[in-house]
Protein backbone atom coordinates (compact mmCIF):
# COMPACT_ATOMS: atom_id res chain seq x y z
CA UNK A 1 0.00 0.00 0.00
CA UNK A 2 1.23 3.45 -0.96
CA UNK A 3 -0.35 6.71 0.19
CA UNK A 4 -0.19 9.85 -1.98
CA UNK A 5 -1.43 13.04 -0.34
CA UNK A 6 -2.24 16.28 -2.09
CA UNK A 7 -2.08 19.23 0.28
CA UNK A 8 -4.69 21.97 0.03
CA UNK A 9 -7.66 23.57 1.72
CA UNK A 10 -11.18 22.15 1.47
CA UNK A 11 -14.09 23.98 -0.07
CA UNK A 12 -14.94 25.79 -3.27
CA UNK A 13 -13.60 29.08 -1.86
CA UNK A 14 -10.04 27.71 -2.07
CA UNK A 15 -10.35 25.40 -5.09
CA UNK A 16 -8.44 27.62 -7.53
CA UNK A 17 -5.88 29.05 -5.10
CA UNK A 18 -2.13 28.53 -5.25
CA UNK A 19 -2.19 26.56 -1.99
CA UNK A 20 -4.34 23.88 -3.65
CA UNK A 21 -2.04 22.66 -6.41
CA UNK A 22 -1.49 19.45 -4.44
CA UNK A 23 -5.22 18.76 -4.70
CA UNK A 24 -5.07 19.46 -8.45
CA UNK A 25 -2.35 16.83 -8.96
CA UNK A 26 -4.19 14.21 -6.89
CA UNK A 27 -7.40 14.94 -8.81
CA UNK A 28 -5.49 14.26 -12.04
CA UNK A 29 -4.10 10.97 -10.72
CA UNK A 30 -7.48 9.74 -9.53
CA UNK A 31 -9.01 10.72 -12.89
CA UNK A 32 -6.30 8.85 -14.83
CA UNK A 33 -6.86 5.64 -12.92
CA UNK A 34 -10.65 5.75 -12.83
CA UNK A 35 -10.97 6.24 -9.09
CA UNK A 36 -13.73 7.98 -7.20
CA UNK A 37 -13.30 10.11 -4.11
CA UNK A 38 -15.27 9.25 -1.00
CA UNK A 39 -15.36 10.55 2.54
CA UNK A 40 -13.60 8.41 5.13
CA UNK A 41 -12.79 8.23 8.78
CA UNK A 42 -9.45 9.91 8.00
CA UNK A 43 -10.70 13.49 7.80
CA UNK A 44 -10.05 13.34 4.07
CA UNK A 45 -11.51 12.64 0.69
CA UNK A 46 -9.90 9.43 -0.50
CA UNK A 47 -9.74 7.21 -3.54
CA UNK A 48 -8.06 3.84 -3.75
CA UNK A 49 -6.79 2.56 -7.09
CA UNK A 50 -4.36 -0.03 -8.34
CA UNK A 51 -1.32 1.10 -10.30
CA UNK A 52 0.42 -1.95 -11.66
CA UNK A 53 0.64 -4.36 -8.74
CA UNK A 54 0.45 -1.60 -6.13
CA UNK A 55 -2.59 -0.48 -4.13
CA UNK A 56 -2.50 3.31 -3.89
CA UNK A 57 -4.59 5.45 -1.56
CA UNK A 58 -4.96 9.08 -2.66
CA UNK A 59 -5.89 11.58 0.05
CA UNK A 60 -7.12 15.17 0.01
CA UNK A 61 -7.19 16.22 3.70
CA UNK A 62 -10.30 18.16 4.67
CA UNK A 63 -8.74 19.65 7.81
CA UNK A 64 -7.31 22.83 6.27
CA UNK A 65 -3.62 23.13 5.50
CA UNK A 66 -2.24 23.63 9.02
CA UNK A 67 -3.66 20.26 10.14
CA UNK A 68 -2.94 18.22 6.99
CA UNK A 69 -0.88 15.74 8.98
CA UNK A 70 -3.92 14.62 10.98
CA UNK A 71 -5.58 12.90 8.01
CA UNK A 72 -2.36 11.24 6.89
CA UNK A 73 -1.57 10.07 10.42
CA UNK A 74 -5.00 8.42 10.71
CA UNK A 75 -4.53 6.61 7.39
CA UNK A 76 -1.02 5.45 8.34
CA UNK A 77 -2.37 4.15 11.68
CA UNK A 78 -5.11 2.26 9.83
CA UNK A 79 -2.77 0.70 7.24
CA UNK A 80 -0.19 -0.75 9.63
CA UNK A 81 2.04 -1.97 6.78
CA UNK A 82 2.68 1.60 5.57
CA UNK A 83 6.13 2.95 6.37
CA UNK A 84 6.25 6.69 5.59
CA UNK A 85 9.86 6.73 4.34
CA UNK A 86 9.01 4.05 1.80
CA UNK A 87 5.27 4.38 1.18
CA UNK A 88 4.16 8.03 1.53
CA UNK A 89 4.38 10.84 -1.02
CA UNK A 90 3.16 14.41 -0.46
CA UNK A 91 2.36 16.83 -3.31
CA UNK A 92 2.26 20.53 -2.46
CA UNK A 93 2.93 24.13 -3.49
CA UNK A 94 6.36 25.67 -2.97
CA UNK A 95 7.11 29.41 -3.06
CA UNK A 96 10.84 28.78 -3.49
CA UNK A 97 10.33 27.88 -7.15
CA UNK A 98 8.93 29.87 -10.04
CA UNK A 99 5.41 29.00 -11.17
CA UNK A 100 5.40 25.69 -13.01
CA UNK A 101 8.78 24.41 -11.76
CA UNK A 102 8.61 20.86 -10.41
CA UNK A 103 11.07 19.48 -7.83
CA UNK A 104 11.13 16.11 -6.09
CA UNK A 105 12.96 15.15 -2.92
CA UNK A 106 13.00 12.17 -0.58
CA UNK A 107 13.16 13.97 2.76
CA UNK A 108 13.96 17.27 4.41
CA UNK A 109 12.54 20.09 6.48
CA UNK A 110 9.18 21.77 5.98
CA UNK A 111 10.83 24.84 4.44
CA UNK A 112 8.24 27.04 6.14
CA UNK A 113 5.24 25.23 4.63
CA UNK A 114 2.61 24.78 7.35
CA UNK A 115 1.02 21.72 5.75
CA UNK A 116 4.37 19.95 5.59
CA UNK A 117 5.13 21.04 9.17
CA UNK A 118 1.90 19.33 10.23
CA UNK A 119 2.81 16.13 8.34
CA UNK A 120 6.30 16.04 9.90
CA UNK A 121 4.86 16.67 13.36
CA UNK A 122 2.22 13.93 13.09
CA UNK A 123 4.50 11.34 11.45
CA UNK A 124 7.41 12.20 13.74
CA UNK A 125 9.77 12.14 10.76
CA UNK A 126 11.01 14.23 7.84
CA UNK A 127 11.57 11.07 5.77
CA UNK A 128 8.86 10.86 3.12
CA UNK A 129 8.77 11.65 -0.57
CA UNK A 130 7.73 15.13 -1.73
CA UNK A 131 6.65 16.49 -5.08
CA UNK A 132 6.83 20.29 -4.95
CA UNK A 133 5.11 22.51 -7.48
CA UNK A 134 6.44 26.05 -7.81
CA UNK A 135 4.01 28.89 -7.24
CA UNK A 136 6.50 31.79 -6.97
CA UNK A 137 6.88 34.38 -4.24
CA UNK A 138 4.40 37.13 -3.35
CA UNK A 139 4.82 40.39 -5.16
CA UNK A 140 5.70 43.65 -3.45
CA UNK A 141 3.21 44.62 -0.77
CA UNK A 142 1.54 41.20 -0.61
CA UNK A 143 1.65 38.88 2.37
CA UNK A 144 2.41 35.16 2.10
CA UNK A 145 -1.16 34.36 3.18
CA UNK A 146 -2.65 36.64 0.52
CA UNK A 147 -0.35 35.05 -2.05
CA UNK A 148 -1.08 31.38 -1.34
CA UNK A 149 -4.83 31.94 -0.89
CA UNK A 150 -5.28 33.77 -4.19
CA UNK A 151 -5.70 32.36 -7.71
CA UNK A 152 -2.86 32.40 -10.22
CA UNK A 153 -2.57 35.26 -12.67
CA UNK A 154 -3.49 34.13 -16.17
CA UNK A 155 0.18 34.12 -17.26
CA UNK A 156 1.09 31.54 -14.60
CA UNK A 157 -2.04 29.41 -14.57
CA UNK A 158 -1.19 27.33 -17.65
CA UNK A 159 2.38 26.77 -16.45
CA UNK A 160 1.14 25.48 -13.11
CA UNK A 161 -1.59 23.30 -14.63
CA UNK A 162 1.09 21.70 -16.83
CA UNK A 163 3.27 21.23 -13.73
CA UNK A 164 0.43 19.37 -11.99
CA UNK A 165 0.27 16.99 -14.96
CA UNK A 166 4.06 16.46 -14.74
CA UNK A 167 3.67 15.94 -10.97
CA UNK A 168 1.13 13.20 -11.68
CA UNK A 169 3.54 11.66 -14.22
CA UNK A 170 6.33 11.78 -11.62
CA UNK A 171 4.22 10.02 -8.99
CA UNK A 172 3.25 7.27 -11.44
CA UNK A 173 6.87 6.87 -12.53
CA UNK A 174 7.96 6.68 -8.89
CA UNK A 175 5.36 4.01 -8.17
CA UNK A 176 6.32 1.97 -11.23
CA UNK A 177 10.08 2.26 -10.64
CA UNK A 178 11.16 3.98 -7.44
CA UNK A 179 11.20 7.53 -6.17
CA UNK A 180 14.95 7.98 -6.73
CA UNK A 181 14.45 7.16 -10.40
CA UNK A 182 11.58 9.66 -10.55
CA UNK A 183 13.84 12.31 -8.98
CA UNK A 184 16.53 11.68 -11.58
CA UNK A 185 14.07 11.89 -14.43
CA UNK A 186 11.80 14.75 -13.36
CA UNK A 187 14.23 17.04 -11.50
CA UNK A 188 16.41 17.11 -14.60
CA UNK A 189 13.51 18.29 -16.78
CA UNK A 190 12.29 21.13 -14.53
Amino acid sequence: MKIVVGLGNPGQKYAETKHNVGFWAVDELVRRFGGTFREDNWQALSAEVRIGMERVLFLKPQTFMNLSGDALFEAVQYFKEVQPARDVCIIYDDMDFAPGVLKLRESGSAGGHNGVKSVISRLGSESFARVRIGIGRPGAGRTVIDHVLSPFPAADRLLVREATLRAADAVVYGLEHDFSAAMNRFNASS
